[in-house]
């Protein structure tokens, strides 16, 4: 195989891996409970927001870590 043959194959997996984050961010406005779990941070004043989701980024870690080491096994 030459050169190009391995340059498409990584476009091919990099243009669906952006066409899946796109589908996931359309899905994730419809989980309601992401992003208002127990343990998301926010703090709220006059004039100053802050938002840390620490618990939903654990249970997407978690999530996708498990997806990844099943698709990694042969």
């Amino acid at each position: 195989m030459g050169y190009f043959s391995y340059v498409a194959k990584f476009l091919i997996l990099v243009g669906l891996i952006i066409i899946g984050l796109g589908v996931l961010l359309l899905l994730f406005e419809k989980i309601p409970f992401l992003g208002k779990l127990p343990g998301d941070i926010i703090v709220r004043k006059k004039n100053f927001s802050f938002y840390f989701p620490i618990t939903t980024s654990i249970i997407i870690s978690i999530i996708l870590s498990i997806i990844l080491n099943l698709l990694s096994r042969k």
